[in-house]
């Protein structure tokens, strides 16, 4: 069947393109992308997206799905669906599963569980050691035979640096990026950032030189074994003047943040709402616009969610004891256009960091509109008003510190490979 999406806004930046075009597809693939398409085929779809901008599908390379073993948090069926609604065709799911993805069993049930029941593409990341443990390494190879798209141990630095530079140099055999979560946990012990508001409400806090020292470390490591680094979930001023800096001087060094550190800052503890609880800690107002500038300066290459869900048993107990995380995927999109709305990106440089910087960094084949290529796309809307209501939410995750909140920008449809996997029916038509 042929769907001809026609009357919106086109931005692409992957193939600089911005303007009224319209898009046919046919089956899984775009056929062709040109103005006044006509086509007089009596089964094709018309879809009418005048008034909204189409963009390539978003790729997220920092979620969490959860499966297997904790699925009663998420699953790979409700994370996707989130994911879709969202406005994320592609996403990739961290090691920290139950048991952990360090070998090639665990990554081809993902990879399986994926096919039959995902709502959009799942890639996954091997954990660099076994377990997550930093003891020894993951079974690499055979991940990488398997299917995975980058390294990391997320949740946890791997302490030891000898162990790093050995993976460094398993990840450039394979063209695998280091995906790096940087944080020293002789440093980290606290449960919000230090400064002012941990001592205002008393709680144990981490200063930014934990993290600021692993990304020193690592983008040390990466360019004596000249790896590539990417550096995950920035949260501070420091580590963004570390890595502005690095970039000068090594080439092979990237890095994302996420939505809540452009958003929040530390301030949000102070009503002890575990919702508020990440890792890294929400950040002071100086690091929050830091990151800001990163953003629109290009030190920062690409806004992931961390999609981190939880039931509500882990996050309704006491702050130093409650899980660290935010369900990501639904609002995204419209914490991220916020940066748009206050001209600190232009929403083709907003795109280009949901599309086409993560492609380049895991070598994938999407990010961009063009004939022959996967017809994985979204339309959406910049001036959308809505209410976030995390009882609507998809995922089984309901833990959003924005709850309640106005927010501006919605996604209205996701396809992926010519599929519509998400739709708002009042907004959408066709």
């Amino acid at each position: 069947m042929k769907v001809l999406i026609r009357g919106g806004r086109l931005i692409d930046p992957k193939n600089d393109l911005d303007g009224k075009f319209d898009i046919l597809i046919n089956d899984t693939t775009i056929e062709k992308v040109d103005k006044n398409i006509r086509e007089t085929s009596d089964t094709i779809q018309v879809i009418d997206a005048t008034g909204h901008i189409i963009a390539p599908g978003f790729i997220d390379i920092h979620a969490h799905l959860r499966e297997p073993g904790y699925e009663y948090k998420e699953t790979i069926k409700t994370g996707t669906m989130a994911a879709a609604k969202g406005g994320f065709t592609t996403i990739v799911c961290m090691a920290n599963t139950s048991p952990v993805n360090d070998n090639k069993s665990v990554t081809e049930f993902i990879r399986e569980k994926a096919r039959s029941e995902g709502a959009c593409r799942v890639l996954s990341c091997g954990a660099i050691t076994r377990s997550l443990k930093g003891e020894e390494l993951s079974e690499i190879g055979e991940m990488y035979e398997a299917g995975i798209v980058a390294l990391s141990d997320d949740g946890k630095s791997v302490k030891d640096a000898g162990l790093l530079r050995k993976a460094m140099e398993y990840s450039k055999l394979f063209r695998l990026p280091v995906i790096s979560h940087c944080e020293d946990e002789s440093l980290a012990k606290g449960y919000v950032h230090e400064g002012l508001s941990s001592l205002i409400n008393g709680l144990e806090a981490t200063p930014s030189i934990a993290e600021e020292i692993i990304v020193e470390r690592d983008i040390a490591l990466a360019q004596y074994v000249e790896a590539f680094i990417h550096l995950t979930h920035i949260s501070t001023a420091g580590s963004v003047e570390i890595i502005g800096r690095s970039k000068k001087k090594y080439k092979k060094v990237t890095c994302d943040t996420c939505p809540h550190y452009f958003t929040l800052t530390d301030e949000a503890t102070l009503g002890f709402d575990t919702n508020t609880k990440v890792n890294p800690p929400l950040r002071s107002k100086k690091d929050l616009e830091a990151i800001r500038e990163g953003l629109r300066n290009g030190v920062i290459d690409i806004i992931a969610t961390d999609h981190a869900p939880h039931e509500s048993t882990s996050k309704d107990v006491e702050f130093n004891i409650a899980s660290s995380g935010i369900s990501g995927f639904e609002t995204a999109l419209a914490l991220s256009l916020k940066l748009v709305h206050d001209n600190v990106l232009t929403l083709k440089e907003l795109i280009e960091k949901f599309t086409v910087n993560p492609a380049k960094l895991l070598n994938l084949p999407y990010g961009g509109i063009a004939a022959g290529k996967p017809a994985d796309l979204i339309i959406f809307n910049i001036d959308i008003e809505w209410t976030v209501d995390r009882e609507t939410f998809l995922s089984k995750g309901k833990n959003t510190p924005f709850h309640g909140w106005k927010l501006k920008g919605k996604n209205l449809l996701t396809m992926v490979d010519g599929k519509i996997v998400y739709r708002d029916t009042k907004a959408i038509k066709g």
